[in-house]
């Protein structure tokens, strides 16, 4: 196995990780180590090409400095990925990345993201004990998704508050993109508190069971952005939000699970200038490293701080959003104001 270290002028550490028995290919990105060891889930998707997964790492960590910080926890921000087909991925490439995050000596901790689930991190637990998520052991937090979907679906509800007046969501139009595990999840409990769900997916089975399960309304993957809705959910990869889809979007408001749903932070402001309200999404989607962090410090009350935590976070949007709103700017802007002032205090 070769790790090597890569040059960068914002972040702390770029190892680019291969291994040629198992054909291993990824990144391991550690943005911030200021408010405590760097942690983020490890994610594992087709991309074009190397550039676009490092541009993903580098992207992924920052937002988890963001969002740890956001939560409130002793955490910094980073992030790891591996080229490939998640279906095909095999436990030789995730007992090499193990190896990788061991050789880091807990400066940064994993977990499971987009193309992982439980039982690879299980695998990886083989190979480094600085790994989370685990479905078993005595501070085990397990699958991150439902607690997730919690977070994103309390954070959907301030968000409605502030848009429409009211934090009940039945009846509204909410368009889902994306029904992995934190999109099916919140897909249901939507749709328990009676919203009206438009969702899309490539894959076309977990469309249809979404439609005889939740009375869901389908939409194309490539037309999801367009829908008339009331509130669009991004809950797949992210910058789907930029110059050409904003002018597209008829929502009132975004409000998703998707990390850097926006392509740049000029994304933000075209979203303000249409008058659609913005739920900065490392606040309503932090609710899955809340679960992870249990595990990571050894929380004993686990419930009671996830309880706690996610009350936080909605307080928190509550007052961005408020506060946005008098200022007549971006939520997303001060938000990234409030945070970073917390990681220099850090």
């Amino acid at each position: 196995m070769r790790i090597e270290d890569m040059a960068t002028d914002t972040h702390e550490r770029v190892l680019r990780v291969t291994d040629e028995g198992s054909g291993l290919t990824g990144y391991i990105a550690i943005h911030s180590t200021t408010l405590g060891p760097a942690a983020g889930g490890l994610r594992m998707r087709v991309y074009g090409d190397e550039a676009a997964a490092l541009e993903d790492v580098l992207r992924l960590s920052r937002g988890m400095t963001y969002k740890n910080a956001a939560a409130d926890l002793p955490l910094g921000g980073g992030k790891a990925v591996i080229l490939g087909d998640p279906d095909a991925k095999t436990p030789a490439q995730l007992r090499a990345m193990g190896r990788a995050v061991e050789s880091l000596a807990g400066l940064y901790w994993t977990a499971e993201d987009m193309g992982m689930a439980p039982g690879d991190m299980a695998e990886l637990a083989r190979e480094t004990g600085y790994v989370a998520g685990l479905a078993s052991g005595r501070h085990a937090s397990g699958d991150p998704s439902p607690v997730t979907a919690r977070g994103v679906f309390e954070s959907l509800r301030v968000t409605a508050r502030h848009r429409f007046g009211s934090d009940d969501l039945s009846g509204l139009r909410i368009a889902v993109q994306g029904l992995g595990h934190v999109g099916r999840a919140l897909a249901e409990l939507l749709a328990g508190a009676g919203a009206r769900l438009i969702v899309a997916d490539p894959r076309a089975s977990e469309v249809d069971r979404a439609v005889a399960d939740l009375s869901a309304r389908s939409a194309a993957p490539d037309g999801i952005l367009a829908v008339d809705a009331d509130i669009l959910a991004p809950c797949a990869v992210g910058a789907v939000l930029n110059a050409d889809t904003v002018p597209a979007l008829r929502v009132a408001a975004v409000c998703g699970a998707a990390n850097n749903q926006l392509a740049g932070p000029e994304d933000a402001d075209r979203l303000h200038r249409r008058g659609i309200l913005y739920a900065p999404d490392y606040i309503a989607n932090a609710g899955g490293i809340v679960n992870v962090a249990t595990e990571i410090l050894r929380i004993d009350d686990a419930p009671a701080f996830v309880a706690e935590k996610l009350d936080a976070l909605g307080r928190t949007l509550d007052r961005i959003l408020t506060r946005a709103a008098a200022a007549r700017t971006s939520p997303h802007h001060l938000a990234d104001a409030i945070v970073a002032e917390r990681i220099r205090a850090g």
